[in-house]
């Protein structure tokens, strides 16, 4: 998607909040947006998530995209899993399908206890976790975060953390916002800030050597002639090899690692994962 001299005021001769913003958002990229409050940040997501439309400038080529909102909507006649089977009917899923991955992120987020409880009557952690499962829900190509930590539980923003690795991994663009200076800082592409009405570039600091960890080893085949996917999460060191590639990458990384690898465009065969340092055992066919 491309943002050409894009400017947002509201009212006539109101004052501008951006103005002569250029961006491309490539593919497989995750960006990180910065700012005061009240600087334009949600004016630029809802922008890119084509919820509002710019005063002056363009926005061309845009993927299919899905946005959580800095304040999710409680107020609607649903319970939660009828909600996200009804997003999902939109986004194109059939009943079926959507039911299926309605449950599925409800119970990666935590949430399955409540798939059948009105959504007026979800604590504010448990509303957030069906506002990212909405949005994360029919593999969007771009993907829209304003604030979506918030309000999470430690293990619910962790997997967070790792769907949106898996997102960028499989090629969609996700753009954010968030308080925590640290959130994904690893994983960024691209860190751009909102300077009075202007969108700047901001340098990346230097990173600080990891810390030493458990890591895995992910023993993976690909089509024949195939490179592996870039920007896979967790930046795995490869090993290429006659018939397989092995992957080594930080532990808190290897489910996102493995959902890309499974996911990309052209499927890898997972051939065997183990702790680095430990004998790698073949899976069995029912692993496979």
């Amino acid at each position: 998607m491309r943002l050409d001299q894009v400017g947002r005021r509201y009212g006539l001769g109101g004052p501008w909040v951006l103005r002569g913003v250029d961006l491309d958002l490539p593919a497989r990229c995750l960006v990180r947006i910065e700012g005061r409050n009240g600087s334009g940040k949600s004016t630029l997501l809802r922008l890119l998530a084509g919820i509002d439309t710019p005063t002056s400038g363009r926005i061309t080529g845009r993927p299919r995209t899905a946005y959580v909102p800095e304040r999710f909507p409680v107020a609607l006649p649903f319970t939660a899993c009828g909600y996200l089977v009804h997003l999902g009917r939109i986004h194109g899923l059939r009943r079926a399908e959507a039911a299926a991955r309605a449950e599925e992120w409800l119970t990666r987020f935590g949430a399955a206890g409540h798939a059948r409880t009105p959504l007026g009557e979800l604590s504010k952690g448990t509303s957030q976790k069906v506002a990212v499962a909405q949005a994360l829900l029919a593999g969007p190509e771009l993907l829209i975060l304003d604030e979506a930590w918030t309000g999470l539980d430690a293990a619910a923003r962790a997997e967070l953390d790792r769907a949106v690795a898996e997102r960028v991994g499989a090629g969609a663009t996700a753009v954010f916002v968030d308080h925590d200076a640290h959130r994904l800082a690893d994983a960024v592409d691209l860190r751009l800030r909102v300077e009075g009405t202007a969108l700047v570039q901001v340098q990346a600091p230097p990173r600080e050597p990891a810390a030493v960890g458990p890591t895995v080893r992910i023993e993976a085949a690909g089509p024949p002639g195939a490179a592996a996917p870039t920007g896979l999460p967790g930046d795995p060191v490869r090993e290429i090899r006659a018939d397989a590639t092995v992957f080594t990458v930080a532990e808190a990384h290897s489910d996102a690692l493995l959902r890309a690898l499974l996911t990309a465009r052209t499927p890898w065969r997972i051939r065997a994962v183990t702790a680095a340092g430990s004998c790698a055992e073949p899976l069995t066919d029912g692993e496979r």
